[in-house]
């Protein structure tokens, strides 16, 4: 585990999967989601090389047929530590012969966080060190406890957009699959989310298009407690539907996942991103405790 820490927040981080592990305030609130296996067992997992799902766990490169679970690999991997300072901290993983059997490309992935104030930085760098182009996709899965809820209560919390317009977002299903049809984003109205059990009826929210690019999770006296910005062209909201849980996921992403039927190469999936060999991809979120 690695620690940040200023005069008003301690972030820690583990070195598999390069995670957050806990957000503490300088009185030793709990922010970030503390993993219970009851409810979901991650706090706030890195999804590299693909965002959700592939159909059937199997995708196409060339032909040639590769299977990969639900989010990737990069959440189950060991990063190595490669800087540190009292500010920021970096890990790195590097493609091998393992990633190779399920994403058959070379890379470099390098995950930092920073630590300003109140507010925790979340760099993604991507670094092509194939001898072709490559691609993929990358997102974070940040959990939050729901301001004032306790474990066995009924969920309910509110989450402010920066947005009061009407918005659409992807047509999603029960069973975690969606499609690219658009649909009203009923469950925003004037830039409000109230959310509740059933707001997950159908997982997760997946609001494409940019339309989106600060969420505030807030507290029972109606401010922020939590603030993620982020300017990318996916952020999803979830929370695990049946389980009345004490935590909700705001979720930027750089990709999403195959639609119903996608049947295509991988380069061809819906929001891929691609790299030319030696070029880098660099974008980052950040997570602001309180105001």
């Amino acid at each position: 585990m690695v620690e940040l820490k200023n005069e008003q927040l301690s972030v820690v981080i583990s070195e598999k999967g390069a995670e957050l592990q806990s957000i503490k305030d300088a009185n030793d609130k709990e922010y970030l989601w503390q993993a219970d296996p009851k409810y979901w067992s991650r706090h706030s997992p890195i999804l590299f090389p693909i965002v959700c799902a592939v159909n059937d766990e199997t995708y196409r490169v060339d032909g040639q047929e590769y299977h990969l679970p639900r989010h990737g690999f990069a959440r189950d991997a060991e990063f190595k530590l490669i800087a540190q300072s009292t500010r920021k901290v970096t890990f790195a993983l590097e493609s091998s012969e393992e990633t190779k059997k399920v994403y058959p490309y070379d890379f470099t992935l390098s995950i930092s966080y920073t630590l300003d104030k109140n507010k925790i930085g979340v760099i993604w760098h991507v670094h092509n060190t194939d001898t072709r182009e490559i691609h993929f996709q990358i997102g974070g899965h940040p959990a939050f406890n729901v301001p004032g809820m306790k474990a066995g209560e009924q969920q309910s919390g509110i989450i402010r957009l920066d947005n009061e317009e009407p918005m659409d977002a992807l047509h999603s299903y029960p069973d975690s699959s969606h499609s690219m049809d658009e649909v009203p984003f009923v469950e925003a109205e004037n830039g409000i989310i109230e959310f509740s059990n059933n707001t997950w009826r159908n997982d997760s929210i997946k609001v494409h298009k940019s339309q989106l690019h600060r969420a505030e999770l807030l507290g029972k006296d109606g401010e922020p407690e939590v603030t993620v910005e982020f300017r990318t062209p996916v952020v999803a909201f979830w929370s695990p539907y049946g389980k009345e849980a004490p935590f909700v996921c705001i979720e930027p992403w750089y990709g999403i996942g195959d639609p119903r039927g996608f049947k295509g190469e991988f380069k061809d999936k819906p929001l891929m991103n691609h790299l030319q060999p030696g070029a880098s991809f660099m974008s980052r979120y950040d997570i602001i405790i309180g105001k």
